[in-house]
């Protein structure tokens, strides 16, 4: 995400929405930048005619359709377009000049710089990374994942082309994954979970070897032990470990390089992730059926709840983790295993400040929305509330949010929400 240079001007009125709506037939789905200086739509302006609006102004070229509009992470405005019955991406109105049969899953590098796409061309299909195809197609290419450095795509791909009513051609091993189009030596009967190392230079995935064996592979060389399924996989920050969760006939438990490292068993088991430093490990567990929680090292929070509980986020210096949690229809955030005592219709990802000590939130009740830290709402409410931003010494806070048909980007002391 863009980092926001001017944390001084308190508020900002960007553009007014409401005038976008009267302008034009419709306007689609609103995207903003990190640091809240943009907002963009894709517009419709007549019959097959349609351009992204930023702050109010028209990309010169029109196209016939467009979709996924989205901001890079160094906040440059991309967007797939369609002209002629051919698809590309552009991005700050310069369109790629390759053009294929249909591109989809967007993806951005960690800085933005770079965007690749899966696409099909000819009926046949791959991964362009920057407007540059890779030479080698597969009869199918789904999924997609780009290296932190930008220079590397992975995609699951399918090595035969069999038809639809082919029972015994789905049970094959014809499924693989390919690195800049290179498949791995191996194929599989399926492949999930695609992932690069933080160095860019591994990729694992989940695979499944037989009916009912799965493992994962890393590079291509799969794990020698086998589980009776597994879930995404994920590299140490800082080195080529993998860990996974896996299901063994006692139940769901987490695996490294294979080994199990977790002692307990659970009903399920997913959503791992590692503390910034790599010393911890929190995951999403069902201690028992219709029981959620987190555990961290293994251990699960006492609270349980009912309905769901979704990736835990570890704070800055790794010593707490919160996550949304749903019970009885209605959502919050747990922190540490503490839920807030406010809940809400609907919330999003919790994000903590620099030091750790307060976590923040966007979340909806009533049709309205809120900033929420520390278990606290604002004085305020919005028509609409992205994710907030957090200043490099934690003291301010971004908020980039929709109220009287305008959007607006506003600077707003932390201590003001008295958490």
């Amino acid at each position: 995400m863009s980092v926001s240079e001017d944390w001084d001007t308190k508020q900002k009125c960007i553009a007014d929405i409401s005038g976008w709506r009267e302008r034009f037939p419709v306007v689609h789905e609103l995207a903003v930048s990190g640091d809240g200086e943009k907002i963009a739509a894709v517009v419709e302006i007549g019959q097959k005619q349609v351009a992204p609006c930023l702050n109010g102004d028209l990309w010169h070229d029109t196209y016939e359709r467009a979709w996924s509009l989205r901001f890079t992470p160094d906040a440059r405005l991309a967007c797939a377009v369609l002209r002629d019955f051919a698809w590309t991406v552009a991005v700050d109105e310069v369109p790629w000049e390759q053009r294929y049969d249909y591109v989809w899953n967007m993806t951005f590098s960690p800085e933005g710089r770079d965007i690749a796409v899966n696409i099909k061309e000819e009926n046949e299909f791959g991964v362009s990374l920057n407007g540059r195809a890779w030479s080698h197609r597969f009869p199918e290419a789904r999924d997609l994942a780009i290296s932190p450095d930008g220079r590397k795509t992975a995609s699951r791909v399918k090595v035969k082309r069999i038809a639809e009513q082919d029972i015994f051609g789905f049970a094959e091993k014809i499924i693989s994954v390919a690195v800049n189009g290179e498949k791995w030596n191996d194929n599989f009967l399926s492949v999930s979970g695609m992932t690069f190392s933080n160095d860019s230079t591994g990729v694992a995935a989940g695979i499944r070897t037989d009916r009912m064996e799965f493992s994962v592979s890393v590079d291509g060389k799969p794990w020698h032990e086998r589980f009776l399924q597994v879930w995404e996989p994920v590299f140490h920050p800082h080195c080529k470990d993998v860990i996974a969760p896996v299901k063994t006939e006692w139940g769901w438990t987490l695996a490294r390089n294979g080994e199990i490292i977790w002692n307990r068993r659970f009903t399920q088991l997913w959503g791992q992730r590692w503390s910034p430093d790599g010393e911890r490990i929190a995951a999403v567990v069902a201690t028992k059926f219709g029981d959620w929680t987190i555990a961290v090292d293994g251990l699960p929070w006492k609270r349980t709840f009912s309905d769901a509980v979704l990736f835990p986020v570890f704070s800055p210096d790794g010593s707490r983790v919160a996550a949304i949690v749903k019970e009885k229809n209605r959502y919050t955030i747990a922190v540490d295993g503490k839920p807030w005592e406010k809940d809400f219709d609907m919330i999003w990802d919790p994000l903590f400040s620099p030091d750790g000590r307060k976590a923040a939130a966007r979340a909806e009740k009533n049709g309205r929305f809120f900033l929420v830290i520390n278990g606290k709402t604002g004085s305020e409410s919005y028509e609409m509330l992205w994710d907030p931003v957090f200043s490099g010494d934690g003291e301010k806070i971004l908020l980039r949010y929709i109220e009287g048909g305008r959007y607006y980007r506003r600077i707003s002391l932390v201590g003001e929400y008295q958490c």
